[in-house]
C-alpha cells in the first residue's frame, strides 16, 4: 500500500474525531435530505453523505440506473424513486406522504447538487409549502468549482445555467445580461459549445475574459482562461474540446455607471432622434469612449421606454 493510500485510509476510517462527527449528527425522521453527489471523481462525496445514504428509507433520484450504479460503487443498496423533470410535482406528493409517515428520504441528481440546473427544486418547493423539514448535505458543484479556479476577481457572480438552444432566444438572453455587474456563470453541452462562444463574442465583444472549464473533476479536466476573442480558436485547436460538459465564466461587465451613465444617456438621447439603436450606440462609443455593448443596451432601454 502506498503512503497516500495508507494516509487516506487512516483519515477516513480510523479517526475517532471524524467518525464521531459523522455518526453523532442528528438526522430527524420525516425529513428530506438534499444530497450533493460527485460531478466526476467518485471520491468527491462527503463521509456525511455516505452515512446518510445508508440510513434513509429511500432515495429519490433523477435516473434510477445512474444512481444505482453510483451507490453500488460505495456498497449502498436502497429503494429508489424516479424523480426527474417530467414527474417532479407528482412524485413530490408521494414523497410528502412518506415523509409525513415518518420516513427519511434523500434526494440526489445524476451529478452535483439537486435543484441547480437539475431536477429537485419543484420537489423542495412542494415540501416547504407543506411545512416538511428539508436539510441540505453540501458537496460538489461544477459552477462553484470552476469559479474557484477561474481567477476572476469580481466579488459577485450571477448563475445563468443553460442558455436557450435556439439562436434568437440565446442572443436575447445574452443581451439581457450585458450590464449585469457580476461574473456570469453558464452551463453548456459539448455539441453547442462552439456556437455559444461565437454568440457570446457577437454580443459581448472582445473586451471580456472568458474561462472555459471542461470536464470539471474528471480525468480530462481542462480549465482555460483567455480573452473572449481567442476562445473560438482555442476550441478549434483540438477536436476533443468539443466533448464533455462545460462551465463557462465571463468576467464582470464594465457597464457605464454614475456620471458615465448620465453622459451616455445624454448623448444617446440626441443620437436616437436621427439614428437607429445600433447606429446610436456605435457613434456614442466613439464620442464618449464607453463600451459599445453597454451603450447599445442603454439605447435599447431608452427606445423601449419611449414606446411604452
Amino acid at each position: 500500500m502506498s503512503t497516500t493510500e495508507s494516509t487516506a485510509e487512516s483519515i477516513m476510517f480510523t479517526s475517532p474525531t471524524i467518525i464521531d462527527a459523522v455518526v453523532r449528527q442528528n438526522y430527524p425522521a420525516g425529513t428530506l435530505y438534499v444530497v450533493a453527489t460527485p460531478i466526476g471523481n467518485v471520491a468527491d462525496i462527503s463521509l456525511r453523505a455516505l452515512h446518510l445514504l445508508t440510513i434513509v428509507d429511500a432515495i429519490a433520484c433523477e435516473d434510477t440506473r445512474n444512481t444505482a450504479q453510483l451507490l453500488g460503487r460505495y456498497g449502498i443498496h436502497k429503494p429508489l424513486i424516479a424523480a426527474h423533470q417530467h414527474n417532479e410535482r407528482e412524485v413530490a406528493e408521494k414523497i410528502l406522504q412518506r415523509l409525513q409517515a415518518g420516513e427519511r428520504i434523500a434526494l440526489v441528481s445524476d451529478a452535483g447538487t439537486p435543484g441547480v440546473s437539475d431536477p429537485g427544486a419543484k420537489i423542495v418547493d412542494v415540501l416547504k409549502a407543506a411545512g416538511v423539514p428539508v436539510t441540505p448535505l453540501p458537496g460538489a458543484s461544477a459552477a462553484i468549482s470552476a469559479l474557484s479556479a477561474s481567477g476572476l476577481l469580481a466579488d459577485r457572480f450571477y448563475f445563468v445555467g443553460f442558455l436557450p438552444a435556439k439562436a434568437g432566444q440565446r442572443e436575447t438572453t445574452l443581451r439581457s445580461l450585458l450590464n449585469v455587474p457580476a461574473s456570469l456563470i453558464f452551463y453548456e453541452a459539448p455539441h453547442r459549445i462552439t456556437e455559444t462562444v461565437h454568440a457570446m463574442l457577437d454580443v459581448f465583444g472582445d473586451d471580456h475574459q472568458i474561462v472555459l472549464a471542461r470536464e470539471v473533476s474528471k480525468l480530462f479536466e481542462e480549465i482555460h482562461r483567455c480573452p473572449l476573442s481567442a476562445a473560438p480558436a482555442w476550441l478549434a485547436a483540438d477536436a476533443h474540446r468539443e466533448k464533455g460538459e462545460y462551465v463557462i465564466l465571463l468576467d464582470a461587465s464594465q457597464a457605464a455607471e454614475g456620471e458615465n451613465d448620465l453622459e451616455a444617456r445624454r448623448v444617446l438621447g440626441i443620437l436616437l432622434e436621427e439614428c437607429s439603436v445600433k447606429q446610436a450606440a456605435n457613434l456614442a462609443a466613439q464620442l464618449t469612449g464607453l463600451k459599445k455593448n453597454a451603450l447599445y443596451q442603454i439605447a435599447l432601454e431608452m427606445k423601449q421606454a419611449e414606446s411604452d
